[in-house]
């Protein structure tokens, strides 16, 4: 597998705009009925200090739902209630319309879900495939299959369109951070995951790289997965949301589509937990 982009291809991309990665969709209705994930009421503390207040959230398979507020907002500490390492206070939990119970990442990941960090996780000294298939190596006998590996590997990134990585035994040390990103997002979805959680996926990276990680995110939900994006770039934000999720100190002020809100909205919300008749009043969703 080969993939090779110019320089002067690189220079020229620029960080793409809603409506070219989501033209070829406009004619797709999107089914609100059964979110692939569903948060209801969820209560977390550390002891006598609480975190999350009664928040609620949901993803929709084919949907990039964007997950956006200031530091200290509760986004991490929600993101690894959904992954398993911190259990919930109370509260109920969906997946695929079910209630389940999640206490582990084993058990968010045997449902599906896979979060990739924003430490990636990858390791620099591992090529490629190695890295996909850390902890879940396939195995002939007593050795390890190279051959399902490489061809499963290969066929991941095909299907996610992946064209600038040269080969995919080349060592991680040796990828950029954008090819980095890649990896650590391919690696998420060759598990036949149904809920992606992108943490920060863009944050320092050129505006080449930032547009091919976006046409990737938009890619996973095109292909049916709800995608769940974690960032603080409004750009990137409006760019390939289809819904955008507000946390204020530990609340949800609203979950609201894209196209429903401006940037100053979201902006207003995230800093004040308020804007207009949207969100929070006396620490209650409107």
């Amino acid at each position: 597998m080969s993939v090779s982009r110019t320089a002067g291809q690189d220079t020229a991309c620029r960080r793409p705009n809603r409506a070219s990665l989501t033209a070829r969709n406009e004619h797709r209705e999107h089914n609100p009925m059964t979110p692939a994930l569903e948060l209801r009421g969820i209560d977390k503390s550390f002891g006598p200090v609480q975190v999350l207040h009664d928040v609620s959230l949901s993803a929709y398979p084919g949907e990039v739902t964007a997950l956006v507020g200031d530091n200290g907002a509760g986004k991490s500490t929600l993101v690894k209630c959904v992954g398993g390492i911190h259990s919930i206070d109370s509260g109920e939990y969906f997946f695929d319309g079910k209630a389940v119970q999640i206490g582990s990442p084993r058990d968010a990941a045997d449902l599906g879900i896979e979060i990739v960090y924003q430490d990636l996780a990858l390791c620099d000294n591992l090529d490629i495939v190695q890295n996909m298939f850390l902890g879940r190596e396939h195995k002939r006998g007593i050795v390890l299959d190279e051959d399902t590996m490489e061809e499963m590997a290969a066929r991941t990134l095909e299907s996610l369109s992946v064209r600038t990585v040269k080969s995919i035994r080349q060592l991680v040390a040796s990828l950029s951070g954008g090819q980095r990103q890649t990896v650590a997002i391919a690696k998420a979805v060759l598990w036949n995951s149904k809920v992606v959680i992108l943490d920060e996926p863009t944050a320092a990276l050129g505006v080449a790289q930032t547009a091919q990680v976006l046409e990737l995110v938009r890619r996973l939900a095109d292909q049916g997965l709800a995608v769940v994006l974690i960032s603080h770039n409004m750009n990137d934000v409006f760019a390939v949301s289809d819904r955008i999720a507000t946390l204020y100190l530990g609340r949800m002020a609203a979950q609201v589509k894209t196209s429903d809100v401006t940037h100053a909205q979201v902006v207003e919300l995230i800093t004040s937990g308020r804007s207009g008749d949207l969100g929070l009043t006396n620490g209650v969703t409107v």
